[in-house]
C-alpha cells in the first residue's frame, strides 16, 4: 500500500475520511461477511486504492464502486486491471441508488463524514438488500441499541424500520492507512423488500420524536406543533407514561402514536 501510494505520487486526504484498509484478514472478513460471491452485484462506495474491491472481485462479484477522488484513477486502473469492476467517477451523495440491479449487496469502508446520509440511501433503495459496511464504532453501537440503551437514537429506529442488523466485528486503528482516530465497527444490515418501506411522514415523526432522545416524548411531541391533550391521550390508549422518555419508547409505540395523532393513516 504504501508502495503504491509513493509510486503514485498520492496521499491520503483527511476532508474525504481516507484511511486505507490495511490488514488482509478483515479485508477478507468484510467480503465473506457481505456474501461477495460469484454472480453477485456488489456496490462500493469510497475504493481508495481497491484493496477491498479486488477482495470482491476475485470471489466473482460483478463490482460497481463510486469513488470522488479522481487522483486515485491511475491507482486504480493498476489494482483493478484485468476484473470485473465499475469504477464510477463522482459524489456518493449524487448517485442514483434506484439504478443498480435487484438483489444488490453494498460491501463498503465508508467514508466516516458521511455514513450517516449513506446508510439512508442505501436503506431506500428497493434494488439493495444488504449492506455490510465498516463504520465508527459509535456509529455501529448507535445502529445496533434497542430503546431504553444508551446509544438508542433515530439511526437505530432507521435501521429497524427497514430490516435487522448485525455486528460482524471490532476493527483496531492499525488495520488502516493513516490510522484514525476511533476504533472501527464492521456491520451487516439486511433490508426486508418484502414490505413497504415506512411513509415519508412517519420517518419524519420518529426523527422529530427521537431528536431528544433524553426528554419526554410529550415535551418532543409538543415542539413539533402536537396538542399536550391529544398527545396525552395517546399516550394513555398505548399504555405509557405521560413522562415517558423518547429514548425508552419501542418503535411499534412510536408508530402508534403517528396513527393516534392523525401523521400516518
Amino acid at each position: 500500500m504504501r508502495e503504491l501510494l509513493t509510486r503514485h505520487g498520492l496521499k491520503p486526504t483527511k476532508s474525504l475520511g481516507q484511511n486505507f484498509l490495511i490488514d488482509g484478514n478483515i479485508l477478507r472478513a468484510i467480503a465473506e461477511a457481505g456474501g461477495a460471491q460469484a454472480g453477485v452485484s456488489v456496490l462500493e462506495v469510497g475504493p481508495g486504492l481497491g484493496v477491498l474491491t479486488r477482495e470482491i472481485a476475485t470471489r466473482g462479484a460483478h463490482v460497481t464502486a463510486l469513488e470522488k477522488d479522481e487522483r486515485l484513477r491511475p491507482a486504480l486502473d493498476e489494482t483493478l486491471e484485468g476484473l470485473d469492476v465499475t469504477v464510477v467517477w463522482g459524489d456518493a451523495l449524487e448517485y442514483d441508488y434506484a439504478a443498480l440491479p435487484p438483489g444488490t449487496r453494498v460491501i463498503a469502508n465508508l467514508p466516516y463524514y458521511i455514513t450517516g446520509p449513506l446508510l439512508a440511501r442505501f436503506m431506500r433503495a428497493p434494488s439493495i438488500v444488504s449492506a455490510t459496511v465498516l463504520v465508527q464504532k459509535e456509529v455501529g453501537q448507535r445502529l445496533t441499541s434497542g430503546p431504553g440503551e444508551d446509544n438508542y437514537g433515530f439511526l437505530s429506529a432507521l435501521a429497524a424500520l427497514y430490516g435487522s442488523v448485525r455486528h460482524v466485528r471490532d476493527v483496531p486503528k492499525g488495520a488502516f492507512l493513516p490510522a484514525p482516530d476511533v476504533t472501527s465497527s464492521v456491520l451487516r444490515l439486511d433490508f426486508d423488500r418484502s414490505r413497504p418501506g415506512p411513509a415519508p411522514e412517519l420517518l419524519r415523526f420518529i426523527e422529530a420524536a427521537l431528536h431528544h432522545r433524553r426528554k419526554t416524548l410529550r415535551n418532543n411531541l409538543r415542539m413539533i406543533g402536537h396538542a399536550g391533550e391529544a398527545i396525552d391521550e395517546a399516550l394513555a390508549d398505548l399504555g405509557l407514561r405521560p413522562d415517558v422518555r423518547a429514548e425508552d419508547v419501542p418503535l411499534d409505540a412510536l408508530r402508534g402514536l403517528a396513527g393516534r395523532l392523525g401523521v400516518v393513516l
